[in-house]
Order: C-alpha cells, then sequence, then structure tokens
C-alpha cells in the first residue's frame, strides 16, 4: 500500500504513547480517518455508516499501539490499521472506500500474517481481539458493488510492502526514520490543525 508520512505522523505516535494527552490524540485521529473515509463514501450512505466507522477506527488505535510494542516501525503499524479497514470496507461492499484493489486482499493480509495470526485478525474478522467486546454498531451493506468492484482510490501495484509518499512526493519503500525532535503539539488534537491518515 502507498501511504504518506510525514512528522505529524511521529507526532501521534509519540502522543499516543502518553498519559492524558492520548485521549486528546486518540479522539482526534479517529474524528479524522472517519471524515476521510466518508469523503470516499457513496453520499447516499454516508451517515449511516458514521457510527460504525468511528467505532473501527477507535479498535484501529489499539492495534497500531500494539504493533508499535511489537517492534513495527511508524509506517508499517499505521498501514496495518489501513489494511484492517480496507478489509472492513471489504466485508461491507464499501469498494468505493478501498485503498487498494480488491484482488490485492490476499497479498496485503499475507504480508503481515504473523502479527494478524497473534491477534486472530482474518479478512473475515478485521479486528481480532481488537474489536469492541458488545461488537461494532451496524452499517448496512452494499454486497451488489462487489459483483464488479470500483474503487476510484485505490492503488494498485503496491502490495508487495510499505510504499511512503514524502512531503516532496517522493515514493520509498519503506518507511523514514523518527526524527529526534518530534514535538507532541504537532499532532492532531493538541494544536488545532488537521492531519492526512
Amino acid at each position: 500500500m502507498k501511504i504518506k508520512q510525514n512528522v505529524r505522523h511521529f507526532a501521534s505516535k509519540k502522543a499516543l504513547e502518553l498519559p492524558v494527552v492520548s485521549d486528546l490524540v486518540k479522539d482526534k485521529l479517529v474524528d479524522l480517518h472517519t471524515r476521510i473515509f466518508l469523503e470516499k463514501a457513496d453520499p447516499d450512505h454516508r451517515e449511516e455508516r458514521r457510527e460504525h466507522l468511528d467505532a473501527f477506527f477507535d479498535a484501529t488505535m489499539d492495534t497500531y499501539l500494539a504493533a508499535l510494542q511489537q517492534g513495527a516501525p511508524e509506517a508499517e503499524a499505521r498501514e496495518i490499521t489501513h489494511v484492517q479497514a480496507n478489509f472492513d470496507f471489504y466485508n461491507h461492499g464499501w469498494t468505493e472506500m478501498m485503498e487498494f484493489p480488491v484482488d490485492e486482499l490476499g497479498d496485503h493480509y499475507e504480508r503481515y500474517e504473523t502479527f494478524f495470526e497473534r491477534h486472530g485478525i482474518t479478512i473475515e474478522d478485521p479486528l481480532g481481539e481488537f474489536g469492541p467486546p458488545a461488537g461494532l454498531p451496524a452499517a448496512p451493506s452494499t454486497p451488489e458493488k462487489l459483483e464488479e468492484p470500483e474503487h476510484p482510490y485505490a492503488e494498485g501495484g503496491f502490495a508487495d510492502d510499505v510504499y511512503v509518499e514524502d512531503e516532496d512526493g517522493n515514493v520509498h519503500v519503506g518507511g523514514r526514520e523518527e526524527p529526534e525532535d518530534v514535538n507532541v503539539s504537532d499532532a492532531p488534537g493538541v494544536s488545532d490543525e488537521d492531519a492526512e491518515a
């Protein structure tokens, strides 16, 4: 998958690992991810998906932290959560929200299979043990979209590794090293600016 990575992502990582400020940043990141993906959704279905996505992205923040704690670099830990989201979009037939084509689902699963198996994550159960005990709020599916999937925001050909686009638009394999001067105040929820997922 191709993702972006900048200083705000490292600031978010740092903030999520701190007491007190982590709750503010987590709430902001959940809102941010829900907004970004609802903008990709079919306008007729956006609002009915909001509550589900809020709960889903809240759970993926725990996945992200677990991946970091188990040694994943920031870019990989974040990509894991995006793969989970794409599994969920696929399961619901929300193909217009997907970031990679349907035929790359298995490739993305296999790249993180060890982590996924450790936590009970499958394509059919994208959250595994990170799912809320009461389950996720239901949201209507659009399974008919799986017959001839259209995914205008999907970029194929990036299933073999994590590809990171930097601030200058250059794409690199793997993530960059964490800067030494990361400031938590650059994380969403600490300042008033938004960031990209």
